[in-house]
């Protein structure tokens, strides 16, 4: 794919670290400034209890933020579809923030965060796009084109090798 553009040229994990952080400064924001009340008011003081009012990234469920959450197979396929899926999940979970939310503060950030969701997206797509258009469409989920070839020419598999 020389001379084409790439998704990782775009540094997007770089990005999405900023997005978190976009994110962590939205909530410190919100809650700094929480009385006693507040906090056991909104069901915050389990949290409170661990953490004060800082800021420890987690889903809404409460389950914390981790690196497990990230799916890496070494397959191109299989790993720019992951990319495809974690960019929709954050564009869903921005579009609820956004019915839930009405401050305008809030609202607007999230809103940029979300077309930045959306453009990852299609980029991905132009990515999955590109390796496809090179893949042997007869073998197309039947191997790993990064690692599995033909060990009679180091071809893929199914290459028409007679050897």
């Amino acid at each position: 794919m020389s001379g084409e553009w790439n998704i990782s040229d775009a540094s997007v994990g770089t990005e999405e670290l900023a997005h978190l952080e976009i994110v962590a400064a939205i909530v410190h924001q919100l809650t700094r400034n929480l009385s006693m009340e507040e906090i056991e008011k909104c069901g915050f003081a389990n949290y409170y209890v661990d953490h004060t009012v800082s800021v420890w990234p987690q889903a809404a469920s409460g389950f914390p933020f981790t690196a497990a959450q990230f799916q890496v197979t070494g397959d191109p396929v299989t790993d720019l579809m992951e990319d495809l899926a974690a960019e929709q999940k954050a564009r869903t979970t921005y579009d609820n923030i956004l019915r839930l939310v009405k401050e305008p503060d809030v609202c607007e950030p999230i809103k940029f965060l979300r077309m930045r969701e959306i453009v990852h997206f299609q980029r991905f797509g132009e990515a999955l796009r590109m390796v496809q258009d090179k893949l042997d469409s007869r073998n197309f989920y039947a191997f790993n084109p990064a690692f599995d070839r033909c060990e009679d020419c180091d071809d893929k598999p199914d290459c028409g090798c007679k050897n």
